[in-house]
């Protein structure tokens, strides 16, 4: 009985400090996960001071679990700016318009430090990470697919390589 009781302590207490996929692309500039939960927008803001968060969950997944409204919610409570770039989840490489989108929030350094995040922090934000490695910080191809890698923590897909590929030429 007390062995449970530890081992539901113990998960509930690493939930507690523990943001989904968590990843520091850039301290102070850029930083990547899964949808945050409860405490864990409070935990990003005095941590790591975020100063825009960027969603790029699609509409329809905006009424999963209400994760939606009190996203919104919250930043408009703690003055934390919020955009929106939708990407879906089955077509998760970004067009160039996203792209665009994406380079102008992090230009302006008025928006940083961003948190960029999806549902799972793996696929679209590690592709959309890339590009604006690849495209603000001359990342090479090389560079870039070990980044899509570690956010992802498994190999790229050949359509990723070709993709990632493709933003540097």
């Amino acid at each position: 009985m007390y062995i449970i009781l530890l081992a539901v302590a113990l998960f509930l207490l690493v939930r507690h400090f523990h943001i989904k996929n968590f990843n520091v692309i850039e301290p102070g500039v850029l930083y990547t996960c899964g949808q945050p939960r409860g405490m864990d927008y409070t935990r990003l803001l005095y941590k790591y001071n975020i100063g825009s968060i960027v969603n790029v969950r699609s509409a329809s997944e905006h009424r999963e679990r209400h994760w939606h409204n009190e996203e919104v919610t919250w930043v408009r409570d703690n003055g934390v700016k919020y955009f929106e770039l939708p990407i879906e989840k089955s077509n998760y490489l970004p067009d160039g318009q996203i792209q665009e989108q994406f380079l102008a929030i992090m230009a302006d350094k008025a928006n940083l430090p961003v948190l960029l995040h999806d549902s799972n922090g793996r696929k679209r934000v590690s592709i959309l990470a890339a590009a604006w490695a690849i495209k603000a910080n001359n990342y090479s191809a090389d560079e870039a697919v070990e980044l899509v890698e570690g956010i992802k923590e498994q190999p790229i897909l050949e359509t990723e390589q070709n993709f990632i590929t493709s933003l540097t030429q």
